[in-house]
């Protein structure tokens, strides 16, 4: 927050000279050393960020400095974070095996089950493996995690040698064509070399094709000699930081990414199995600053292909809208992830929704769809619910008795599907709006588009979003990021600091 408030302080200074630069790097360092990153890394930033702008004075005059001292910190942070090392991808129709190596009580083990179950629903075939047999628990920690997963899983409660039991599993679920095979080894410390020589045995045994550094960030500027250790032990692929849902700042974390120089992957933000992020850098700065990830919240949605439904798209161009179709839609959110992190990749949104909210908005929306469950086909598939519903009592209180529902929330639920469905018959109205690259909607539909969506909003999510106005914006970027135009190939987001 106080990075943030840093960065936007900027924009309330009358006069951008080379004082008001020098008080936002000052606020700026202090900010990150808060946060645990190394003195030397912040040094680096800030020596980075005077290079690009010491001729401040000379800029012309007509270029908004506010926005080029604010886009070359964006740029610093970023580089910050990315090593620029290429990160392995998985392949298909191959057995591709990671290794995870760590220290001990890091969250190797859930992250394993997280990251299994991450390709499982990306459609790969995965399974785990347990060669932790220094730990008491391991094998039984892995098994629940895998059993509730439904993922496959490897281990023995009585071979005591861990290269064995690796080696095993591997060869095992090689011979079964599994696509990704994720191998769990014992935390370690860095001092205790007997069990470094254990982790080089196995890496030989089964013959990782990525490792991947398994790192706590609540342990703070620790991580870094740590790491150094485990780089220089193993040939280390990546990293995946866990617990940044706590207090952790971070900072520690991202000094050790600097020190190992291999790529994060994933972020933890969580225990449960879906408290789990892919790793962008742009988009987690942005995040960071309170911009939002609008590339990443695109990237959730194309992931739900709701281009491939052509009779809901068709419905939509005619402006017809039924109560089935709002269910889908709310079954599309629920696979979208977290809610946290949904609203932190919108712009704005990063502290408005804490992960207290995930639970209440999932449990509101699941209310909401059982009440419909409570409903008949004939009145799911009516376009005039709402009429239905008003004209036939009997219809609306079956629905109450079916749902254990009180008859408020029935009556919210209709009204907020009436919203929905006359904004739909104004978007079928609007001619070019279903079309390929949306670029025949005139001005003014799209703002009455906007206004619509407006109305339809919570006031104080509105607010938080910037109005109307911060609506437009934001809907011209995901709108952008969805045709491809971005930043031209900038490292700098488009707009952000508009």
């Amino acid at each position: 927050r106080k990075l943030t408030s840093a960065l936007h302080s900027l924009s309330r200074e009358t006069v951008i000279d080379q004082d008001a630069v020098d008080r936002l790097l000052k606020e700026i360092c202090v900010a990150l050393m808060e946060s645990d990153v190394n003195v030397k890394l912040v040094q680096q930033l800030r020596n980075g960020v005077k290079n690009t702008i010491k001729n401040l004075d000379d800029m012309a005059a007509g270029l908004n400095k506010k926005r080029v001292i604010q886009q070359t910190v964006y740029k610093e942070l970023v580089k910050l974070c990315d090593p620029e090392i290429p990160v392995y991808k998985c392949r298909k129709k191959r057995s591709n095996v990671i290794m995870f190596v760590g220290l001990q009580g890091a969250g190797k083990t859930t992250t394993c089950t997280k990251l299994a179950y991450w390709y499982k629903r990306k459609g790969w075939s995965t399974c785990l493996i347990c060669a932790d047999t220094f730990r008491a628990g391991a094998f039984d920690q892995l098994k629940q995690n895998a059993t509730k997963a439904q993922i496959p899983f490897y281990g023995s409660y009585t071979e005591s040698d861990p290269v064995i039991i690796a080696k095993e599993g591997v060869d095992k679920f090689r011979s079964q064509n599994f696509e990704i095979i994720i191998v769990d080894t014992s935390g370690r410390h860095k001092q205790e070399a007997s069990l470094f020589e254990e982790m080089l045995e196995i890496q030989k045994a089964i013959e990782p094709d990525n490792i991947i550094f398994t790192m706590d960030a609540s342990i703070g500027q620790a991580c870094e000699s740590q790491a150094i250790a485990f780089k220089e032990t193993v040939n280390i692929g990546s990293v995946i930081i866990t617990k940044l849902d706590g207090h952790a700042k971070g900072g520690g974390a991202l000094s050790a990414v600097a020190a190992t120089k291999s790529p994060i992957v994933f972020i933890g933000t969580g225990e449960h199995i879906d408290d789990f992020e892919p790793y962008d850098t742009k988009g987690f700065i942005s995040k960071l600053l309170n911009l939002g990830d609008i590339k990443g919240l695109v990237d959730r949605v194309n992931e739900l292909n709701l281009d491939d439904n052509p009779d809901l798209m068709k419905k939509l161009e005619k402006g017809r809208f039924s109560l089935r179709d709002m269910y889908e839609q709310f079954q599309n959110i629920t696979k979208l992830g977290p809610f946290s992190q949904i609203m932190g990749m919108i712009p704005g949104f990063n502290d408005f929704y804490s992960k207290g909210h995930d639970q209440s908005s999932a449990e509101r929306l699941k209310r909401l769809m059982i009440i419909m469950d409570s409903m008949s086909d004939y009145e799911l598939d009516n376009t005039e619910g709402c009429k239905l519903f008003e004209n036939e009592p009997k219809r609306f209180f079956r629905v109450c008795r079916g749902s254990g529902a009180h008859p408020i929330e029935v009556q919210e639920l209709l009204m907020q599907y009436d919203r929905f469905s006359q904004m739909v018959k104004k978007m079928g109205g609007m001619k070019g709006l279903f079309k390929e690259g949306n670029n025949n909607v005139n001005d003014r539909d799209m703002k009455m588009l906007n206004y619509e969506m407006a109305k339809m909003m919570d006031p104080a999510v509105l607010n938080q979003m910037g109005g109307v106005d911060g609506l437009e914006k934001m809907m011209k970027q995901f709108n952008d990021a969805s045709s491809g135009k971005g930043s031209g190939g900038s490292a700098y987001p488009a707009g952000l600091f508009n």
